[in-house]
């Protein structure tokens, strides 16, 4: 009866007393940011969704607490302060940034792109971790306690790209700079910094692999796929860790996709 009794003293919203913790997960509408975001908000984080499309975050959210749905430009200035400053008003701090919004051009070859193919990819994969990490260092130095972690998504195009993939492989190469930047210079400040680098997740932008996809050697070839779930666990096993440790690279890929060798 004693143990009995003292049970019935607990809270009755458990739930919501466990979510103390706030992450932002970028490009949270679909795929690999819907999976992350789900995974964190289940592990009791507050998320934040950002995204372009609105009704697709709210998709992601769903009946669940605790999910803020900010639809957001990341490639925007004003917009991602706009996203912050929500973020700030609603949580009051921010533990985790997962920079995971992300776009491709047309598989043709370089000198067939258009400048504004080429920018548009720069502006969403680039531009838009650097700004939300900008923003996220910023909140991260000023709350009490300080400190927090940032991990963005590389992805495999981070170190081997695709054929006709310029924008997305360049954009994915300068990740790993800004990954190693955001580490050396968040040292100070109790920020942690990781990338992880994710190779054909089954979601809906890998769908056309499928199918058969070009290769290095002019073959087109079907390739494995892995469940996103994975991914969801990779990044929750980051995210946490306590802020004295760090996983500053993870590769998670489908075992029997072409990356290690010669494909």
């Amino acid at each position: 009866m004693a143990g009995f009794a003292a049970s019935a003293k607990k809270p009755r919203n458990l739930f919501a007393m466990t979510h103390k913790k706030s992450a932002l997960v970028t490009g949270a509408g679909s795929g690999i940011g819907r999976a992350v975001a789900i995974a964190l908000h289940d592990a009791g984080y507050r998320v934040a969704l950002a995204g372009r499309r609105q009704a697709e975050l709210e998709r992601t959210a769903g009946p669940r607490e605790h999910m803020l749905v900010v639809p957001t430009d990341v490639s925007v200035p004003e917009s991602v302060r706009a996203l912050f400053a929500r973020i700030k008003e609603t949580y009051g701090r921010l533990d985790l940034l997962f920079n995971n919004a992300g776009r491709g051009a047309p598989a043709v070859p370089i000198e067939d792109l258009t400048f504004e193919q080429w920018n548009t990819v720069v502006g969403v994969n680039l531009t838009g971790a650097f700004l939300c990490a900008q923003e996220a260092i910023r909140m991260m130095k000023q709350q009490e306690p300080k400190g927090g972690r940032i991990i963005n998504n590389g992805s495999i195009s981070a170190h081997t790209p695709r054929p006709n993939s310029a924008p997305y492989t360049a954009t994915k190469h300068a990740i790993t700079g800004l990954t190693k930047s955001i580490s050396l210079d968040g040292r100070a400040h109790n920020i942690a910094c990781g990338q992880i680098d994710i190779g054909n997740a089954a979601t809906e932008m890998t769908d056309r692999m499928a199918a058969g996809v070009l290769q290095a050697n002019g073959s087109v070839a079907v390739e494995a796929r892995m469940d996103v779930r994975h991914v969801a666990d990779a990044v929750l096993y980051m995210a946490q860790l306590p802020l004295d440790a760090n996983v500053q690279f993870m590769t998670v890929m489908a075992t029997q996709m072409p990356f290690i060798g010669r494909g």
